[in-house]
């Protein structure tokens, strides 16, 4: 690749690049070293089908969603009976390639620290592979240090791995199965 070709692919990456930049607290620093939860799928189905699939968040995540949840700098609310209330921020926003949620307030009734989550991002990465499509999800300062770290990891894997992954392949997802 030439210089014009880089500088040109630098460019275009940033013009398709959408980013909401906000102030970054002392505690999320530390959640986002501490590491985070990640889990994966193929599925045979375009990124743009994963995309929209992602952002119909009612479709595959349980509780009360209040707000937008399909738009770069959208705010929602998310709400599971006493024990869960977190609102996020779409902070980035790249069709049919990923979609950042950064959690602003976050409180979890069931754990100690009930901020546990504040400052953590919610990152959904698309990638083709051949004629598949990857979604890597990760909960980037979900990290074992924290109590709510096995229930919250569990509850991920379930709602992306069976949820979403049931959304993008049949076009119904499984957000609230104890209740069904």
């Amino acid at each position: 690749m030439n210089v014009a070709e880089k500088s040109e692919s630098r460019t275009s990456t940033h013009r398709d690049t959408a980013r909401v930049t906000e102030g970054v607290e002392e505690k999320s620093e530390q959640a986002m070293k501490a590491g985070g939860f990640t889990t994966s799928f193929v599925v045979d189905h375009s990124p743009q089908a994963v995309f929209e699939a992602i952002n119909n968040v009612r479709g595959w995540w349980s509780g009360e969603i209040d707000g937008n949840t399909d738009k770069l700098g959208a705010e929602f609310t998310y709400r599971y009976q006493g024990l869960h209330r977190s609102t996020q921020r779409i902070s980035e926003w790249v069709p049919g390639r990923r979609v950042v949620w950064r959690v602003s307030d976050a409180r979890l009734n069931f754990v100690k620290d009930k901020t546990e989550w504040n400052g953590t991002e919610i990152v959904f990465e698309i990638t083709r592979k051949g004629h598949k499509t990857e979604l890597r999800f990760t909960h980037v300062g979900l990290a074992p240090a924290f109590q709510c770290y096995g229930g919250c990891s569990v509850a991920w894997g379930f709602y992306i791995n069976d949820s979403l992954r049931r959304l993008i392949m049949t076009g119904k997802g499984d957000p609230n199965p104890k209740e069904s």
